[in-house]
């Protein structure tokens, strides 16, 4: 099992496994986040070099997702302006995220 695994999982099921392989005390208390980075310390996981974690991911790329549907308006309605525009905020926003996910290992 790798750190990508333990992210995939559901709270609950993090949660049982916390009570069942490990001492892990407060479990029914704790973030995902906060679940995972323990899991992975007692599991000996050792966590990747770039993860982009917490409501600004979220947040990133749900606007990611409505510019890129702008996008496509504007590559069906042939609007050069609207297109370049689009574009540049699509560049913008990846660029972010991937600020944010080094900005999150320091």
């Amino acid at each position: 099992m790798d750190w990508h695994e333990l992210e995939k999982k559901k709270v609950s099921e993090l949660r049982e496994m916390a009570k069942e392989k490990t001492n892990l005390e407060g479990v029914s208390g704790m973030s995902k986040e906060r679940l995972v980075e323990e899991l992975a310390k007692v599991l000996g996981i050792h966590k990747p070099h770039k993860v982009a974690m917490g409501q600004e991911k979220s947040l990133l790329k749900a606007r990611i997702r409505q510019v890129k549907a702008r996008r496509a308006e504007a590559l069906a309605n042939k609007d050069a302006a609207a297109l370049v525009m689009a574009r540049r905020e699509l560049r913008r926003l990846k660029h972010a995220l991937r600020r944010h996910a080094r900005r999150v290992l320091g």
